[in-house]
Formats: structure tokens, sequence, C-alpha cells
């Protein structure tokens, strides 16, 4: 079987990073006050901060579902015979479904999977889906040890203001209700046990209080200096690297890469935002990010 490898950009990156790397990608939309525009296409991050810092009122929503047409349909042209699909996880948009209801219409096979989150581990699971196809593995085996990664995956959020996210609907009833509440620092995660929706972990009433305990959390879940390590941040260099170093000293001098956080998230977490994300990578090079 032919397969496509189809991804978006909830990963981080546009379509011609992916496009380099033999895989599809599809932006998500950004909507502001008066137009609408494609994630890190017709926008940039940085055009996407300077909004937020000016107040402007900003949402989020998968990629149009004409452009995803589109695209099965040209992958049908060029003799693909399925596709091969992860795209930002199912907690936070509609697109995987939308990807599988389109693939259904076009007549291709369709094999999804939902990585629970966004940003890096994403980009991994689009990476090692395509690598292990084209070392022979099946889409089961892939789907397999894809799920294996993103169950090890947690993504833990330290916000300002739970505005942001409240208005959009990431949120669980229960996070979404701390909104309220004063001089508190909610700790928000996502994952397989949240079913990649926001939901609260802890809450704590300072920011370097909030940082002990995500690394708490982390060494909880049985994360080692073997997993990998993410900090992402909105407009917040300088708190993101001495929240990586806080967590480099904790779990032995492991590597912690720094990023920004992708604008599809960003937006609804608001400026400040700081975020770690872990996964095990299964004793195999990470290949995203680099």
């Amino acid at each position: 079987m032919k397969l496509a490898f189809v991804t978006d950009s909830g990963t981080g990156f546009d379509m011609q990073y992916w496009k380099e790397k033999g895989i599809y990608s599809l932006p998500l939309q950004i909507t502001g006050e008066t137009e609408t525009f494609e994630e890190n296409e017709t926008i940039t991050q940085k055009q996407v901060i300077e909004r937020m810092k000016n107040k402007e009122i900003m949402k989020t929503s998968m990629p149009a579902l004409g452009k995803i047409l589109e695209l099965f349909e040209h992958l049908k042209e060029e003799g693909y015979d399925g596709v091969f699909c992860v795209p930002i996880c199912k907690g936070l948009s509609g697109t995987l479904d939308a990807m599988e209801s389109a693939a259904m219409q076009v007549g291709l096979t369709f094999y999804g999977f939902d990585c629970y989150s966004t940003a890096v581990i994403q980009s991994e699971c689009i990476l090692r889906a395509k690598a292990m196809y084209e070392q022979g593995s099946s889409p089961e085996e892939i789907l397999e040890e894809l799920e294996k990664m993103a169950a090890s995956c947690d993504t833990i959020l330290l916000v300002d203001d739970l505005h942001h996210m409240k208005r959009g609907g990431r949120l669980t009833p229960m996070a979404a209700a701390l909104g309220g509440l004063l001089k508190i620092k909610p700790i928000l995660h996502d994952n397989i046990e949240t079913d990649g929706r926001v939901d609260v972990l802890d809450k704590v009433r300072t920011m370097t209080k909030a940082q002990s305990r995500v690394i708490d959390r982390m060494k909880e879940i049985g994360v080692t200096k073997d997993y990998d390590f993410t900090v992402a941040h909105v407009a917040a260099p300088e708190p993101a690297k001495e929240y990586a170093q806080r967590i480099s000293e904790a779990f032995d001098g492991v590597s912690v890469r720094i990023i920004d956080l992708v604008s599809a998230v960003g937006i609804h977490t608001g400026i400040g935002c700081l975020a770690v994300q872990v996964f095990n990578p299964l004793n195999k090079e990470v290949l995203s990010y680099r």
C-alpha cells in the first residue's frame, strides 16, 4: 500500500518544512477581529504575539475542509492508496475526524493517530511513523509504537490568566471553574488520561512553587533522564531559560530544548505561559525539532 503522511501546523512548522521531509501538512486557522489567517503560512508566530500584546481577540479552528479535501484528492490522483494522519490532538481540535471523513469521501484508506497533545510529540509521531513505514513496518505496527510513545507524554502548562482558555473552550469544566479564583497559579496538563483536553493538575500560590510541583509531577510519573524534554513559552524567553535550567538540574543534567509555544495553543494560554512537554522516545533518536 502506498501511504502519504499528513500532519498540520500544530507541530509548530510550516508546510514547506514538512514538504522537504516528504510529509504533507495543512495549516490550522487563526481568526482575528476582521480576518482569518492560515497558521505559519499567512500569519507568522511573531505577528500573532504582537496581536496578543495589543489585546486582539483571536480564535483558532481546524484546517479548512476544502483544503483537506483538495489535498486528499491530489494524493488520490498521485496514486496513493491511503493516508496516515497525525494532526493536533482530538481534545483540542476536530481535525482528525475531518481528515477521516475527507479520506472516506475521496476513497483513501485512512489511518489516524491521536497524539493527545501537539508540538514536539506530534512532530515526533509523524516522523517516526514515516520512518517506520519506509523500514517496512505495517500501519498497525506503527500505531502500536506511537501509542506507547504518546502514552508516556505529559504536557504541563503554567498559565498566568485562564481567561484566554476559558473563552476558547479548551478547558475541562473543572479547569474553567478555577478562572474565578484569586491569587492561584493553576497547573494544567493534557495527556492520554485527559483525552487531550486541558485539565487541572494542581493549584499553588506562586510561579516558583508551580515549577517545583511540575518537577515533582514528572518524577511521580516515572520521567527519567532518558525522556525527551521541552520547555515552550509565549513571549517569555528568559523565564523559559530559567525553567529549563531548573529541570536540567533536577534530572541529572538533561538537555532541555526551548521553543516558542505553537500559535494555535499560545492564543488560548496567553502571554507569559510556560509549558513543559516530556515523553519517552523508546530508546530511539528523536527526529523532531532538530
